[in-house]
C-alpha cells in the first residue's frame, strides 16, 4: 500500500489546480467582476439618488404635505421602481380595495435604461486600439446586473412598507428584464457590435426570412429593414405626438381648466406639469394607436378611435386627457389622422426601395415584409409599455392594447410599404438607366466638343507655325547676299599681282596711305656662327624661297559698342530649350505653340544699330585680309631670336 498510495496521489495531483493556481484566477478575475458590481450599484444609486432630490424637493416646497420625510422617500423609491415597469399597488384607497398603478411614464424609464448601458459599457473596460477588451462580456454583464439587482431588491423592500407598494410579481420579472437587456446592449457596444448575437437571434425567426437574412448579404439586407422599420416607427409616434398637440391647442380651454383644478399651490401645479411633460412619450404613443385604427381605450368597455369615441363619463381632470376628442360617431377630421400610418409605410416602402436597388422584385417585397414585421413589433412594445391600470373597475384598463396596435401595424405596413418598396425598386431601375444613358450622351457630346476644340486649335498652331517659318525665312535671305558678291573677289585674289594689291590698299585708305614694305632679304646661308649648318639629305634639293612682301593693313576704326539685347531665358520665368527632348511634345499642336512662342520672343527682341560716322570696311580689303596669310618670318630674324 505504501507503493500504490504515492502513485495514486501522483496521477491524481494534475487534476486538481493548485492553491497558486485558483489565486491567479481569483486575481484576474475579481477586477473585472468587481468593477461591474460596482459600476451596477453606481448607477442604480445615481438614478434613485436624482429620483429622491426630485420628490424631496417637491415636499419640501408644498404648503401642506400629506406625510413626512419617511413618506416622501418611500414615494420616491416607489417610483424608481415604476420607472423600470413594475407595477405599484395603492392600499389607502376610498373603497378599502387596494388600486392597481401600471402606467409607466415613458421618458421616467430613458433614465435608468441609459445607466445601466453606460455601465455596462464601462465595465468592460476596452482600449481603444482595437485589441479584445480584458473583461470578459459574461464577466462585464453578470457583475452589472447582480450590482444594480442588488440595489433595486433593497428599494423594493424598503417601498414596501409605504402607501405604494410594488407589486413582487412585477418586480421579480419586470426589474431584472430591463436590467438584463439594458446591460447586454451596453456590452454589445463596447465589442463593437458583433454579428454574432445578431446571427443567433435571426435563428429564432421562420425558415423562409432566416434564409433571406443569413443569406448572401444578409447583414445588408437585416440592415435596410430595421433602418426602413426604425423611420416608419419615428413617423408614427411622430405623427401621434403632432395629433395631441393640435387636438390640444383645439382644446385648451379645457386643459387648462383641468390643470388649474388638481391644485392651486405652485409646486403642486409644479409636480403637475414634471408629471405632463413625463407623460408626453406615453401621448405620442396613444396618439400612433388612434391613427393606426385600433385607438386606446379609457376605461373598461370605452374606446377611442377615429370611428368613434367613446370615453368614460367619469374621468378624473387631467390636462392630457383634455386632448380626447369629444364623444360620438367619427368626422372627416378625425378620419384625416390616417395620413400618419399612410405617411409611415410610403416612408417605410421608400427605405427599403432605394437599398434594394441591386435586388430582384420578389427580394425587395420580402425585405419590405420584413421591415413591416419589425416596425409592428416595436410599436407592440411600446403600446404596452404605455398602458395600463389606474384604478379598479372603470380605471382598470387605460391605454393602446399591444396586439391590437401591432397588428394594425402590420396590416398598414404590408399593405402601403410593399407595394411603394416595389414601385420604387422598378422605377428606380428606370431611372438609373435613364440617367446612365443621358451621362453617355453628355460625354459623348463633351468628347466631340473637345476634339472640334482640339483640331482647331491645331489648324491654328500650324498656321502659325508657317507663318513663322515664312518669316524667318524672308529674313535668312538678305544676310546670304553678302558673301555671294565677295566670292569672286576671293577667286581672283591669287592671281593678283603686287601692284593691284597695293593699289587696292591705298583705295581703301586714301586719308592716310600706307608705306610699302621693304622687299624682303634673299634666302642664302646664314653667317650667323649661332646658327648651324645643317647638310640635306639625300634626295633632297635645296630651292630657295621667295617671299612676297606684304602691304600693311589699313588701320581700322574701333568697332562701335554692341548694343546688349535681352536674351530668350530673360524674356519669360521659364523657357525650355529650343530643341528639347521629343518625348516632352505630346503632340504637334504644342510645338507648333512653342515655335510660335518663341517667334514671337524674336520679333520683339531689338536689332543691332550700328553709329553713324562710321563705315563699312571694303569688302576687297576684308576678303584680302583673309585670303593672304602671313609672311613667314626671315632667317635672319630666326637667327636673332
Amino acid at each position: 500500500m505504501t507503493g500504490v498510495i504515492p502513485m495514486t496521489a501522483r496521477r491524481s495531483s494534475p487534476r486538481r489546480p493548485s492553491s497558486s493556481q485558483l489565486l491567479t484566477r481569483v486575481r484576474d478575475r475579481s477586477p473585472g467582476l468587481a468593477a461591474g458590481l460596482v459600476g451596477g450599484a453606481v448607477a442604480a444609486g445615481l438614478g434613485l439618488g436624482a429620483l429622491t432630490v426630485l420628490v424631496m424637493v417637491l415636499w419640501i416646497s408644498s404648503p401642506y404635505p400629506d406625510s413626512g420625510p419617511g413618506g416622501a422617500l418611500h414615494v420616491a423609491a416607489a417610483l424608481w421602481l415604476l420607472a423600470h415597469g413594475v407595477e405599484l399597488v395603492r392600499a389607502d384607497t376610498l373603497s378599502g380595495v387596494p388600486a392597481p398603478v401600471g402606467v409607466t411614464p415613458l421618458l421616467l424609464s430613458v433614465v435608468p435604461v441609459w445607466l445601466v448601458h453606460r455601465a455596462a459599457r464601462d465595465a468592460v473596460d476596452a482600449d481603444d486600439d482595437g485589441v479584445a477588451p480584458p473583461v470578459s462580456a459574461r464577466t462585464a454583464w453578470a457583475g452589472v446586473v447582480l450590482g444594480y439587482l442588488a440595489v433595486g431588491a433593497g428599494t423594493a423592500l424598503y417601498a414596501a412598507g409605504g402607501s405604494l407598494r410594488p407589486s413582487w410579481a412585477w418586480t421579480v420579472l419586470g426589474l431584472p428584464t430591463v436590467v438584463a437587456l439594458s446591460a447586454g446592449t451596453g456590452v454589445w457596444t463596447a465589442y463593437g457590435r458583433p454579428r454574432g448575437p445578431v446571427d443567433r437571434l435571426l435563428r429564432l425567426l421562420p425558415p423562409g426570412v432566416r434564409r433571406v437574412l443569413l443569406g448572401p448579404r444578409g447583414r445588408e439586407k437585416f440592415l435596410v429593414a430595421v433602418r426602413a422599420a426604425g423611420a416608419a416607427v419615428a413617423v408614427s409616434v411622430g405623427g401621434g405626438a403632432g395629433l395631441v398637440a393640435v387636438s390640444s391647442v383645439w382644446h385648451g380651454d379645457v386643459a387648462r381648466e383641468a390643470f388649474l383644478r388638481l391644485t392651486e399651490g405652485w409646486s403642486g401645479r409644479c409636480a403637475v406639469l414634471l408629471l405632463c411633460v413625463t407623460l408626453v412619450p406615453n401621448a405620442a404613443v396613444w396618439g400612433a394607436a388612434y391613427a393606426l385604427g385600433p385607438g386606446f381605450a379609457l376605461g373598461a368597455g370605452h374606446g377611442v378611435g377615429p370611428w368613434v369615441s367613446d370615453p368614460a363619463p367619469m374621468l378624473p381632470p387631467f390636462p392630457l386627457l383634455a386632448a380626447v376628442p369629444d364623444a360620438g360617431a367619427g368626422t372627416p377630421w378625425n378620419w384625416a389622422a390616417g395620413v400618419v400610418p399612410l405617411a409611415a409605410g410610403v416612408t417605410m416602402g421608400w427605405f427599403v426601395g432605394r437599398g434594394g436597388m441591386r435586388w430582384s422584385v420578389r427580394r425587395t417585397a420580402v425585405i419590405a415584409g420584413l421591415a413591416a414585421a419589425v416596425c409592428a413589433a416595436v410599436l407592440a412594445v411600446a403600446a404596452g409599455m404605455a398602458g395600463g391600470p389606474l384604478g379598479v373597475g372603470v380605471l382598470a384598463r387605460f391605454g393602446p392594447v399591444w396586439w391590437q396596435v401591432g397588428g394594425a401595424a402590420l396590416a398598414w405596413g404590408v399593405g402601403v410599404a410593399v407595394p411603394v418598396a416595389v414601385v420604387v425598386r422598378v422605377c428606380g431601375g428606370w431611372v438609373a438607366r435613364w440617367r446612365t444613358a443621358a451621362a453617355t450622351k453628355a460625354v459623348t457630346k463633351a468628347a466631340a466638343k473637345a476634339a472640334e476644340e482640339a483640331s482647331r486649335a491645331l489648324s491654328l498652331a500650324e498656321a502659325r507655325a508657317t507663318a513663322s517659318r515664312t518669316t524667318k525665312a524672308s529674313r535668312a535671305t538678305p544676310q546670304k547676299a553678302t558673301p555671294q558678291k565677295a566670292t569672286p573677289q576671293k577667286a581672283a585674289l591669287p592671281k593678283a599681282t603686287e601692284p593691284s594689291k597695293a593699289t587696292a590698299a591705298k583705295s581703301s585708305t586714301p586719308a592716310k596711305p600706307a608705306k610699302p614694305a621693304k622687299p624682303a632679304k634673299p634666302s642664302g646661308p646664314s653667317k650667323s656662327p649661332r646658327t648651324p649648318v645643317v647638310a640635306p639629305r639625300d634626295g633632297v634639293t635645296l630651292r630657295k624661297k621667295t617671299v612676297t612682301p606684304v602691304a600693311p593693313e589699313a588701320t581700322a576704326p574701333p568697332s562701335p559698342r554692341p548694343v546688349p539685347h535681352p536674351k530668350e531665358s530673360e524674356a519669360y520665368d521659364l523657357l525650355p530649350a529650343d530643341e528639347p527632348v521629343e518625348d516632352v511634345w505630346r503632340d504637334e499642336a504644342l510645338r507648333a505653340r512653342w515655335d510660335a512662342l518663341r517667334d514671337e520672343l524674336r520679333q520683339r527682341a531689338p536689332e543691332p544699330v550700328a553709329p553713324a560716322n562710321t563705315e563699312p570696311e571694303p569688302p576687297a580689303a576684308k576678303a584680302e585680309a583673309e585670303a593672304e596669310p602671313p609672311a613667314p618670318p626671315s632667317p635672319q630674324d630666326r637667327g636673332t631670336s
